[in-house]
C-alpha cells in the first residue's frame, strides 16, 4: 500500500469554533483515528501548534542559523495531518472525505514518494 499525508489547512485570523464546536471537532476526530487504526491504515497523525511557535532552521552563507515564526509568511497553515496506509489515491481521497468532515476543515491529500529499488 501507499502511502498519502493528510494535511489538515487552517486560516489565521478566521473565528475559532464555539466550545462545542471544538468538542464536537475532537470526539469526530477521535472517532476517525480510532477506525484508521483498527483498518490498519494509521500510521501515523497529530495536531500542530500555532506557525507562530515554529523555528526555521538553515544554512546561510555556509553556517547554520535558526530564525522564530514559521518558514512561509502566510494567513494559511497546516494546523495538523496523519500520514495513512491506502491502496491507492481514490481510497487516500475517501479517508480525506471523512477527515474534512470530523475537523471541519479543508485536508489536502499528497502521496509520498516511492522509494527506489
Amino acid at each position: 500500500m501507499k502511502q498519502y499525508m493528510l494535511s489538515v489547512h487552517q486560516v489565521e485570523g478566521e473565528s475559532p469554533p464555539s466550545r462545542e464546536a471544538m468538542q464536537k471537532i475532537y470526539k469526530d476526530v477521535d472517532a476517525l483515528n480510532d477506525e484508521m487504526r483498527s483498518s490498519g491504515n494509521w500510521v501515523f497523525g497529530g495536531g500542530l501548534h500555532a506557525p507562530a511557535s515554529a523555528t526555521v532552521v538553515r544554512v546561510k552563507d555556509g553556517e547554520v542559523v535558526t530564525t522564530d515564526g514559521p518558514f512561509a509568511e502566510s494567513k494559511e497553515h497546516i494546523g495538523g495531518f496523519w500520514v495513512i496506509k491506502a491502496q491507492d489515491l481514490d481510497a487516500a481521497l475517501a479517508w480525506a472525505a471523512r477527515a474534512t468532515t470530523a475537523c471541519a476543515a479543508p485536508v489536502e491529500v499528497r502521496p509520498f514518494q516511492e522509494e527506489a529499488d
